[in-house]
């Protein structure tokens, strides 16, 4: 018995010294873009990060970088990022909660084929159908006069179209989770689908929508292409403000390294307020499906 607590002991000792060796080597490329943007352009062109961080009292420190990014226009990407996010992670999220709900709970003829094919359509590689949805953008324009390309709206049907399979997928095998003792129940009470879903489904699968729309809205925060195809340089996001910063001949390095950590605030804040959710919201569709 002693030689069982021994060996696990030894066990948790090694997984945790693991663990933080991989958040370290995870960390370090962060932790150098950091220190980079926060060093004189001429210390950071001479020398490398590492050295900063070994003196940190006598290294200097400066937000130059940060300034210049922040009158490049960063402020305004910012809004406009926030702009396109938010309602690109909202939108799929109601409309795809419906849809796990009836074919979960519903029951109507081709149910099965046609979750299937919503489930193939995770496969189309959103680069093969820009062009043709684009076209028919343009097609709309022309012929009924409403302008979607160019605006916020464009990019909204486009993530949320997108999205809408993986979504659907995910939130239909965490409610095929949930007791249907329970929907049974409120059934006979003579509750309506209505009230089933807002009242006890929509509650009890928190966890799927919150971890979802992490994943969601990280992922159009980050997006540069389906931003600067349909909403365009006028009103630029982040990730194509970051490219500008650049320059055309690479010079503005540290600019983009503070501009980087300035569009990290809002997608840390998200994170660690539904972290909590993650494991627990992918685990339990992943259980029973």
């Amino acid at each position: 018995m002693n030689k069982v607590n021994h060996f696990l002991r030894r066990t948790s000792l090694g997984s945790t010294i693991a663990m933080l060796i991989l958040v370290a080597v995870w960390s370090a490329p962060t932790l150098g873009l950091l220190i980079t943007s926060l060093r004189p352009r001429d210390l950071a062109e001479v020398s490398p990060w590492w050295e900063a961080l070994a003196a940190p009292l006598t290294t200097p420190w400066t937000f130059e970088a940060y300034q210049n990014s922040l009158a490049s226009g960063m402020l305004d990407s910012l809004v406009n990022t926030i702009a396109v996010a938010v309602p690109s992670t909202i939108l799929p999220l109601m409309i795809a909660a419906n849809a796990a709900f009836a074919f979960t709970f519903l029951n109507f003829k081709g149910k099965e084929f046609f979750f299937a094919l919503l489930v193939a359509l995770m496969v189309i590689p959103l680069q093969s159908s820009l062009i043709p949805v684009l076209r028919g953008m343009v097609w709309l324009q022309r012929t009924f006069d409403i302008e979607l390309t160019g605006t916020y709206v464009s990019a909204w049907i486009v993530h949320s179209a997108f999205s809408m399979p993986l979504a659907i997928y995910t939130l239909r095998n965490y409610m095929m989770t949930l007791p249907k003792e329970l929907i049974e129940a409120a059934t006979v009470d003579g509750a309506s689908y209505y009230q089933i879903f807002w009242k006890l489904v929509l509650p009890m699968s928190m966890p799927a929508l919150a971890s979802f729309a992490i994943f969601q809205f990280l992922w159009v925060w980050n997006d540069y292409l389906i931003a600067f195809i349909f909403v365009g340089e006028q009103k630029a996001v982040m990730t194509y403000r970051l490219l500008r910063l650049l320059g055309q001949y690479g010079e503005g390095w540290q600019d983009v390294a503070a501009g980087s950590f300035v569009s990290l605030i809002i997608p840390l804040i998200v994170f660690f307020s539904l972290q909590r959710f993650i494991v627990r919201g992918l685990l339990a569709g992943s259980v029973k499906g």
